[in-house]
Order: C-alpha cells, then sequence, then structure tokens
C-alpha cells in the first residue's frame, strides 16, 4: 500500500507559503474571496504549475479548473483530486488550498519520478467552496454535481451587486466546458484541515472521514412593533427580545440533542438605539447525524417560535434556506486511506465531518472520500489558522498511497 512516489513535504509547504502570499493580510491570514483579482492570479499561478508538468487545463462554464495527467488506459476514468484556492475574508493559510496544493505536488512527484498511472490524474480546483462572497457555499461542485442550476449560479450576486458570471468573464476564468464532465471520473479524494480540535487533542496524526453531518439553514425573521425606547416595557412587541428567547430555545434543544446549533448573522430594524426594533432577522445553522433529529430539532424550533409569539404578541417565519442530507463516504476509498495510514505507522482515527466540503457534494454522485489532518486548536476560518509541516506531511502521504492505489500502475 505505501508508494515509492517521491513526494515532499517540504515543498508542499513552501508551496503553501507561496500561495498564502497571494491575498496575505498584515495578520498573517488570507483574503482571497471567490472570483476576485486575487483568486484569478492563484489560479494563474495553479495552471503554470501543473502545465509545466504536462498537464492539460480544462475550465467549465462556472470556473472549476481540471488539470490532468493522462494515463496510459485511454479508456480509463480519471481518479481526482481537489478542493478550493477561494478564502474567506479573514481566512488562513491552510483551509482548501492544502488539499489543492498536496494534488498539485502528488503531480510533480509522478513527474519527476517518471511514473505512468493507468488511469488519468485530475487535480480539481472548485470555485466558489467558501461562499463568503457569493452565497450558498460549494458552488462550483454543486453544479458540476447536478445539485445546483447553472444559470442561477451564474446570476447570483455579491452585497455589491456583482454577478458571479461577470465576475468569473472579468476574472478570466469562464471556461466553455460542461461542469457535468467532471461526473465522469471514477474516484476523488480531498484533503483537508480538521478545523476542530479532535485529531489534536487526541494526538492524531490523520482523521478518515467516514461521513458527513446532515444540516439545514434556516432564515427566521421575527416581525413585532417598533416604540420608544422610553415606553413602558409591559405590552411591548419587542422583536430582538423574541428572536434571543428563540435563539437560547433552539441552543437548548440542540445540546439536548446531540445536535449543533449556530446564529450566524443577526439584523435588527430600524438599527436605532433607542427604538424598539421591529423587526429581526437571522441565520440559523443546524447540523445532526441523523436525520430524524435533525428534523426533530425543525419542529422544536417552529414550536418554541409559536409559543414566543403568542407570549409576546410578535410574528415569526421560519423559512428554509438550505438542506444538505446526511452523506456517506466511499467504503472502499475510505479503507484505502485507513490502510495507507496504518502502513505508515500514523496515529489515525475515524470520525464525521460537520463542515460541508466539495466531497460532500462529490459524494452524492460519486465515489469519494476525504482525509483530515489536525490544526492548531482546531481554529479555522481566521487570520490565526496554523498546522506543522509534519501534519501536512502526513496527509500528503497518506493521500498520495490512496490515489496511486485507486490509479494503478503498470506491473
Amino acid at each position: 500500500m505505501i508508494t515509492n512516489l517521491p513526494v515532499s513535504g517540504a515543498r508542499l509547504w513552501d508551496s503553501l507559503m507561496e500561495f498564502a502570499a497571494i491575498g496575505a493580510t498584515p495578520r498573517g491570514g488570507c483574503n482571497r474571496q471567490a472570483l476576485t483579482t486575487l483568486d484569478g492570479e492563484a489560479r494563474h499561478r495553479l495552471r503554470r504549475h501543473a502545465v509545466a508538468l504536462g498537464c492539460t487545463l480544462s475550465v467549465d462554464r462556472v470556473g472549476n479548473m481540471a488539470l490532468t495527467r493522462a494515463g496510459r488506459d485511454p479508456a480509463a476514468r480519471a481518479v481526482a483530486i481537489g478542493s478550493h484556492l477561494d478564502t474567506q475574508p479573514t481566512g488562513g493559510k491552510f483551509d482548501g488550498v492544502l488539499g489543492v496544493l498536496a494534488g498539485l505536488e502528488i503531480l510533480r512527484a509522478l513527474h519527476e519520478a517518471g511514473v505512468e498511472t493507468l488511469a488519468p490524474v485530475v487535480l480539481v480546483n472548485w470555485t466558489n467552496e467558501e461562499g463568503a462572497r457569493f452565497s450558498p457555499p460549494m458552488m462550483g461542485s454543486g453544479t458540476a454535481m447536478g445539485l445546483f442550476d447553472e444559470a442561477e449560479v451564474l446570476a447570483r450576486t455579491d452585497s455589491a451587486g456583482a454577478a458571479f458570471g461577470e465576475e468569473l468573464a472579468r476574472i478570466g476564468w469562464a471556461g466553455a466546458a460542461d461542469p457535468a464532465a467532471l461526473r465522469d471520473i471514477a474516484a476523488y479524494f480531498e484533503l483537508h484541515i480538521e478545523q476542530g480540535p479532535v485529531l489534536e487533542r487526541e494526538g492524531c496524526e490523520v482523521g478518515v472521514v467516514t461521513h458527513a453531518l446532515a444540516q439545514h439553514w434556516f432564515d427566521v425573521t421575527v416581525t413585532g412593533e417598533e416604540a420608544h425606547g422610553g415606553s413602558a416595557m409591559a405590552g411591548r412587541r419587542d422583536a430582538l427580545m423574541a428572536a434571543a428567547e428563540l435563539m437560547a430555545a433552539v441552543e437548548r434543544a440542540a445540546l439536548d440533542a446531540g445536535a449543533r446549533a449556530t446564529v450566524g448573522r443577526v439584523s435588527a430594524q430600524p438599527d436605532s438605539r433607542n427604538v424598539v426594533p421591529g423587526q429581526v432577522w437571522f441565520s440559523l445553522d443546524t447540523r445532526h447525524d441523523h436525520e430524524t433529529q435533525l428534523a426533530a430539532l425543525a419542529a422544536t424550533l417552529r414550536g418554541e417560535a409559536a409559543a414566543i409569539d403568542a407570549r409576546r404578541g410578535v410574528r415569526t417565519a421560519v423559512e428554509d434556506f438550505w438542506i444538505s442530507p446526511a452523506t456517506p463516504f466511499d467504503v472502499g476509498l475510505v479503507d484505502a486511506l485507513r490502510q495507507s495510514a496504518a502502513a505508515r505507522g500514523f496515529a489515525q482515527r475515524d470520525m464525521p465531518t460537520a463542515i460541508g466540503h466539495d466531497a460532500v457534494y462529490v459524494a452524492r454522485r460519486l465515489p469519494a472520500a476525504m482525509l483530515f489532518v489536525p490544526c492548531h486548536g482546531g481554529l479555522s476560518h481566521n487570520e490565526a489558522e496554523s498546522i506543522t509541516p509534519e501534519w501536512a506531511e502526513a496527509g500528503l502521504r497518506v493521500l498520495a498511497d490512496a490515489v496511486i492505489a485507486t490509479a494503478g500502475t503498470p506491473e
């Protein structure tokens, strides 16, 4: 199971630092949001490196990049490695880009060793995984896997009104290929930082991801009545106090159910210091291993909202924003990662991902697997996000073994 491919942890680390300079922030992080000029610059850099290795580039209509190293068998379906280059506005150096550059390092090692795999090996950079500038997240992989409508994706706008398709063209990455072509791959692997504290806390060098949690996101709007800040408390129809009570109720229910619930955004109107808010909107993100438990939490949310409405004289609208089912990863590919980690003597554990990744969308259509490496303190989507070169190399070596075993080499 161990490959002799000359992958280099040092070279991977140098590549990570090279790309971290594109959009580097004063606090040591990275701001390279999707379809910005900096995203375009990182894409050009990746293309130059891969084309120098003899890879061919295909770009589809939503900007997904597929860099292909040919295999010996022209009829064989490709084995893909991928992740994303875009970041959060105050992102770190490793989220997403680790998976892309580990794939690039595998291509470099294949080229350096003159190894010809039986199946082609494809490196994929998916467009807009983060969803920071254009929402929802994972637009590139979602469109490629047929989960999003291409025209709707291209028409999406950012907070400044810029359209996804127009910005894709502006930075020079509007391709002609059909996104659906990326469904014609035999297997997909993704390496990622954990974005949680488990691996570091348990002293594990890698985590083999077995499945993704179910997710249900909501838009919640509470409508009450504006009033002067000096008015009597009794009888107020305060939308913000009602929203706060509902948030606390959902937190209690999530803790009781072993679920995860997050209010990430809140907006109060009229947003005046001495006016009782008449309307409050907030986002709610819920996650659980089991879809039945997640559905029960949604029912609790709506039940608590109705009770609060009756007590406080407000009106609450709970609307579905996004639903993602629990998604298993391919048993055979997961086992290939486990075997590689064991053969190399790395401390490992099985684990789910509670976070959406491109691999989760791919797994809904194709055989896919994910591998995690630790990150310090579980900190991610933060400029202080950090990992060690040793963790990066452990993930690289396990990934390389599984990719080469899956792509095959001549006897």
